[in-house]
């Protein structure tokens, strides 16, 4: 059965059921809110193809953080706690310069994780590998792991020319 056929207005959004219920920004972004923490610059780009006028967004988005349900800071301790176990230092900045993040927050987190960089490095090396690398290829295929992975190239050397010290 068509949507005209059912009685829908033709004109309608998709997501919008028509039964009364209306979605607004702040619901929108509180649904978001709930799956995980999502910085300001995140949920404008998710939201702003809702907003139906000009600075309604920012307003919703004002009230949201007002209350404290938008924290940059829990934004910032979410990535890292979830991310540092697998990634270097390098990739963690990267994503959560992608959220749009304060430079001061990227640069305190990334130095607090330089501090455990050989311990994650060799910890993410031993689960993938965890043998030396018998040739020159393998060492090559591991080295290549662990910087793409985002950890700093001495802490790779370390880790991958130390492999025999497990």
């Amino acid at each position: 059965m068509s949507r005209l056929e059912a009685g829908e207005d033709a004109g309608a959004p998709k997501d919008r059921p028509t039964g009364g219920f209306v979605r607004t920004l702040k619901g929108r972004a509180l649904r978001l809110l709930s799956q995980r923490e999502h910085s300001r610059h995140e949920l404008e780009r998710k939201l702003q193809a809702f907003e139906e006028t000009p600075g309604e967004l920012a307003q919703a988005l004002d009230f949201l953080e007002a209350k404290g349900f938008i924290n940059e800071q829990r934004v910032v301790e979410s990535v890292v706690n979830r991310r540092s176990t697998k990634l270097g230092a390098s990739r963690v900045r990267q994503e959560l310069q992608a959220k749009g993040l304060p430079a001061e927050a990227i640069a305190e987190a990334v130095q607090n994780l330089r501090s455990t960089e050989l311990e994650r490095a060799r910890e993410v090396w031993r689960k993938k590998f965890g043998a030396p690398p018998p040739d020159a290829a393998a060492r090559a295929k591991q080295i290549r792991f662990l910087v793409g992975r985002g950890f700093a190239p001495e802490a790779v050397r370390r880790v991958v020319a130390g492999a025999d010290d497990m």
